[in-house]
């Protein structure tokens, strides 16, 4: 955000700042979802509703969840949040208590450690090899693990490294016997032949998917995310969690999901198809500027490049950038000491901006 508010700063002064740090996609919504929420708000659904979520948009949840895995979901164990940070909230207040760990992968979303420190809780970061396309290894993981360890966070895919962990490192995590929250935000976002597995096709007992619209269906500023619990009753202790901290996600925006639900996959093929063409086109261009990406990301929309040669202070490099190229990235710092060194790019932009980002890009990290 520092990086952000510095290219405020340069714009208003007249620079042309192109952005490659933010993670959010550029395509526009599903236009049935923004119908659903117009529509509903001339009709005035304004009103608070179930704390779990509107009935209809849970079914659907659980519907699409099954599409995708071939799990079948029960939705009454899906809970509708307003976006994905509150429902990792209440995960990990139902799991953490003072001084209980969570074991993560690193890199890692900023997030998770801050949301565990929140609880009480301490996080244990389990660094990710990226020569090993930053697989979360349940070895390591298990070597990380004390009396105190309390669930195992992996995204897949992942933000800052567009990971995919497969299906047998999801077995090998679950066979360790502590709950896995499992981030599945970027799923349907995948490249070349990758799929991305959901931790309920191990059958564990104690997983807990965190899931919303914001990626896939470029819908962010609708906050409208969700969480499937592993059974009714710890279903029913997030719904008090729910009842107390939120209420009740916005009226109006479930029903936007529901319609995204139903009838925007169109949506979601066109982004996956131009971000497919995209993720080429930085990879290339980051290969000519000299940095480093051991194994091409299989999913998401963003690259962690090796910046180390350049300069092994992220944050610094990352203002040099910005500073005498105009181009915001995000310094791989964010993400913990496992990526500093790093810089992110997120490529859901145009072609022209990404072109223009990598030419401008040479002033500053030209081999």
């Amino acid at each position: 955000m520092e990086v952000m508010e510095r290219a405020v700063e340069l714009e208003a002064a007249g620079a042309q700042v192109l952005h490659l740090g933010l993670g959010e996609p550029d395509a526009p919504p599903p236009p049935a979802a923004v119908e659903a929420a117009s529509r509903a708000l001339a009709e005035g659904r304004t009103r608070y509703t179930d704390s779990r979520g509107l009935r209809a948009l849970r079914e659907a949840i659980a519907a699409d969840k099954e599409r995708r895995t071939g799990v079948a979901v029960d939705p009454d164990r899906v809970l509708v949040t307003s976006g994905t940070s509150p429902a990792m909230l209440i995960v990990f207040s139902l799991l953490v208590e003072p001084g209980d760990e969570v074991v993560l992968g690193a890199p890692y979303y900023p997030c998770y450690p801050n949301f565990v420190r929140l609880c009480g809780g301490v996080p244990i970061a389990v660094p990710c090899d990226p020569a090993d396309g930053f697989a979360l290894r349940a070895e390591r993981v298990k070597a990380a693990i004390g009396p105190r360890t309390r669930a195992i966070v992996v995204a897949s895919p992942a933000n800052p490294t567009g990971a995919v962990q497969s299906l047998a490192s999801f077995e090998e995590l679950a066979a360790l016997g502590l709950p896995i929250v499992s981030d599945e935000i970027y799923d349907g976002l995948v490249y070349g032949g990758a799929r991305a597995p959901s931790v309920l096709e191990t059958g564990a007992r104690d997983a807990f998917v965190l899931d919303g619209f914001s990626k896939r269906y470029a819908m962010t500023g609708f906050r409208l995310g969700y969480t499937i619990a592993p059974s009714a009753e710890t279903a029913r202790a997030l719904q008090v969690l729910c009842q107390n901290l939120f209420l009740s996600a916005a009226e109006f925006v479930q029903y936007a999901g529901i319609a995204a639900l139903r009838f925007g996959e169109p949506t979601v093929s066109a982004m996956r198809e131009r971000y497919a063409r995209q993720r080429e086109r930085i990879l290339a261009g980051l290969a000519a500027l000299g940095l480093r990406v051991a194994v091409p990301p299989a999913g998401a929309f963003y690259v962690l490049a090796d910046a180390r040669h350049v300069d092994r202070d992220s944050r610094r490099l990352a203002f040099r950038i910005l500073e005498e190229a105009h181009v915001a990235v995000t310094p791989g710092i964010d993400f913990g000491d496992a990526a500093e060194g790093f810089l992110r790019f997120c490529y859901a932009v145009s072609d022209d901006t990404l072109d223009t980002a990598l030419l401008r890009m040479r002033r500053v990290l030209a081999p």
